[in-house]
């Protein structure tokens, strides 16, 4: 690995850290039961970590310039994948697992929230996500109502799961080093956390009443349902407020009452 030029197009900072790769599969909590799918192989550091700790890991890599040396860590029980994660079907992901698996990850930071919105509404087989974001994200994801970083992905993540972060990551321990700390982040998957409320819409409701960060529910949500209908449907102290004062369990309330219209 000593000649290879790192790609900024992929977002490659690698770690190495034998201390900090046995913690991020402890906090994982991987079990010699447990497949694992991870995006982003890189120097293949966590992916050995990984496959010591685990039954199987399905491992992607987009950089075909990484396949050699991966191939010659011949981790029997790692099948690497040399394509876009983002491009391949979920049908196709989940085929290669034998039941449920957990993701453990160090995810390139320029597609953290694709990737993460793409397991968590796409996926029925993932039980949980422990994945290297930058430390912004990971205080978005897990921020307070009512907080600057509250906004669709806090809202979103926390209707899908549990999250917490778990450590935080100075930037020292990558290579090449980038301009940010991370944060490794851990989300229990709790599906059906809310009988009977469609996924889809609700998260289209969410994204409407985020539209305009500054205005309030009445002017998000107007354009939507029109604003008499939200008047004889919602009270005005509530039409008043704006997104980032309603908890998780207010906004499934709201969206409740919504459909209704």
């Amino acid at each position: 690995m000593k000649d290879f030029v790192f790609k900024k197009k992929f977002g490659q900072n690698f770690i190495s850290d034998t201390n900090l790769l046995n913690a991020i599969v402890k906090d994982a909590q991987i079990s010699q039961d447990d497949e694992v799918l991870e995006i982003g192989a890189g120097a293949g550091s966590l992916t050995t970590a990984l496959s010591g700790a685990c039954k199987k890991v399905v491992s992607f890599e987009i950089d075909g310039d990484l396949k050699e040396h991966l191939l010659g860590l011949n981790l029997k029980n790692v099948e690497f994948e040399f394509c876009d994660f983002m491009k391949m079907s979920m049908q196709e992901i989940e085929k290669k697992f034998t039941n449920n698996f957990k993701v453990v990850a160090n995810l390139p930071y320029y597609i953290t929230t694709p990737i993460i919105f793409r397991l968590l509404e796409e996926s029925e087989k993932v039980e949980s996500l422990t994945i290297m974001v930058q430390k912004e994200v990971a205080e978005r994801v897990c921020a307070k109502v009512g907080g600057k970083d509250y906004g669709i992905l806090t809202v979103m993540t926390n209707f899908y799961g549990k999250p917490k972060i778990a450590r935080i990551i100075n930037r020292k321990m990558f290579h090449p080093e980038p301009n940010v700390d991370s944060a490794l982040l851990h989300i229990e998957i709790e599906r059906n956390k809310f009988e009977g409320v469609d996924n889809e819409k609700f998260s289209e409701f969410v994204k409407a009443c985020f539209s305009m960060r500054r205005k309030t529910l009445l002017n998000n949500l107007g354009g939507v349902f029109g604003k008499e209908k939200l008047k004889d449907c919602l009270s005005e102290e509530v039409l008043k407020k704006r997104a980032e004062q309603f908890s998780l369990k207010e906004f499934v309330e709201l969206f409740v009452k919504c459909q209704e219209l």
